[in-house]
C-alpha cells in the first residue's frame, strides 16, 4: 500500500474544482451541501462520508466506490503511520 495517500479533498478540489474554475459555494450548492461542511473537506480537515460519495457519483464525478475507496486508503495510510501495540494472532 502506497504511504500517504493524499486526502479525497485535496484531490477533489485540485483535480476538479480548480481547473473547473467551480468555487466552493457554487460546488456545495450543486451538491447540496452547505458551504463549511464542503471546505473543511476539501482543505482536508474531514473526511469523505458515504453521502457525499453519492452526491459526487450523482453529480457525475466518478462512483461513490471510488471516493469511499480514497478515503479508506488515506485512512489507513495514517493509521500505519501510527505507533501500534502489539497483536498476537487471534488462533
Amino acid at each position: 500500500m502506497m504511504k500517504n495517500h493524499p486526502h479525497p479533498g485535496e484531490l477533489l478540489r485540485e483535480d476538479l474544482l480548480l481547473p473547473l474554475g467551480i468555487e466552493v459555494t457554487d460546488a456545495a450548492q450543486r451538491l447540496g451541501m452547505s458551504r463549511t461542511t464542503l471546505s473543511r473537506v476539501i482543505n482536508g480537515r474531514t473526511g469523505i462520508s458515504p453521502d457525499l460519495a453519492i452526491r459526487l457519483e450523482r453529480a457525475g464525478v466518478s462512483t461513490a466506490r471510488f471516493w469511499m475507496t480514497l478515503q479508506a486508503d488515506h485512512e489507513l495510510s495514517l493509521a500505519e503511520q501510527r505507533k501500534q501495540p502489539k497483536v498476537r494472532k487471534l488462533q
